[in-house]
């Protein structure tokens, strides 16, 4: 079905008139009343009766009128929704976060939310490879991952963090110097989040321990980080968690970072250059916003100690 004859027949029947529906469409007379007539043909009849005082529909006009008119509305908003689409305003965003960034996507995300209110955005905890799978799969859009990673993936730093310890023994504080934090694990036991949870992390604490040749002492495993620390805080043990942690770690808990070169990581957005779609980069926009905003709070926090001083 041709919509452009469709929207002639209505044209025509709103104005009553060839020659002003003519000119509200653009075209010449002869034009529209071929066009008129191409419908015709596929109708099977008239649908105009003409005379001097305009067009007025046949039955068989009037019958086909609903009927256009339902379909070009259906059009109309087809084509809005698709303008909208491209345009980034509405559609799909998965976006995935680990460990790391527990804080960071979940706030970045409410803030598009503002943003685009009538899209869907969904948001889901899993492993940096978890999310690296899901986004060579198609079914992830956007991730939080610790670095490194493929230098095939687009990719924005948003980032770093570190191990710290959590723990609940205010009497028996983690020590500055690292040299002697070997001792202080010694002398506790450890809780842990589950490998298959937090592989990165894992491996993190399993290298940092081999830089400071130390063994801790696990005696309960978790599945989730909350409720790591809800033991910690209960005093069940102590735990080597991110330091980002602090923003979600219960009031008995402190987060002590550790000052160790392979304590460390950094932390990107990655996204899958081959399925960018305007959405997808409507969100990157924000969090490039973010990461200039971070840089230029501490370019000022900067000159305001160097003022000082």
């Amino acid at each position: 079905m041709d919509l452009g004859l469709l929207r002639a027949f209505l044209m025509v029947a709103d104005h009553g008139h060839y020659g002003r529906a003519a000119q509200a469409l653009n075209i010449t007379q002869p034009t529209l009343t071929k066009q008129i007539q191409a419908l015709e043909a596929q109708a099977g009849g008239r649908l105009f009766d003409r005379g001097r005082h305009g067009a007025v529909l046949t039955d068989l006009g009037g019958v086909l009128l609903p009927d256009a008119q339902a379909l070009l509305r259906q059009a109309d908003a087809l084509s809005r929704r698709m303008t909208r689409i491209a345009g980034g305003e509405i559609g799909r965003l998965s976006v995935g976060f680990g460990l790391s960034s527990i804080d960071l996507a979940p706030r970045l995300v409410a803030a598009f939310r503002r943003r685009r209110p009538h899209a869907h955005i969904t948001l889901d905890d899993m492993s940096s490879q978890a999310q690296l799978d899901r986004l060579k799969e198609g079914r992830l859009d956007v991730g939080f991952v610790r670095l490194p990673v493929d230098r095939g993936w687009g990719r924005l730093s948003v980032g770093s963090d570190r191990l710290a310890l959590a723990h609940a023994h205010h009497r028996d504080t983690p020590p500055h110097d690292v040299t002697q934090l070997p001792q202080w694990v010694a002398r506790h036991e450890f809780l842990q989040l589950v490998h298959e949870r937090g592989p990165g992390l894992a491996g993190q604490i399993n290298r940092l321990c081999t830089a400071i040749s130390v063994r801790p002492t696990v005696i309960q495993q978790a599945h989730d980080l909350q409720t790591v620390l809800a033991l910690v805080a209960a005093g069940a043990g102590a735990a080597f968690v991110p330091a980002s942690a602090h923003r979600i770690a219960p009031s008995p808990v402190t987060i002590a970072p550790i000052r160790h070169p392979a304590a460390a990581w950094r932390m990107a957005v990655v996204w899958n250059r081959e399925r960018l779609h305007p959405l997808t980069a409507g969100f990157l926009a924000l969090v490039r916003e973010h990461r200039e905003q971070g840089e230029q709070g501490e370019k000022d926090e900067k000159d305001e100690q160097g003022d000082g001083s």
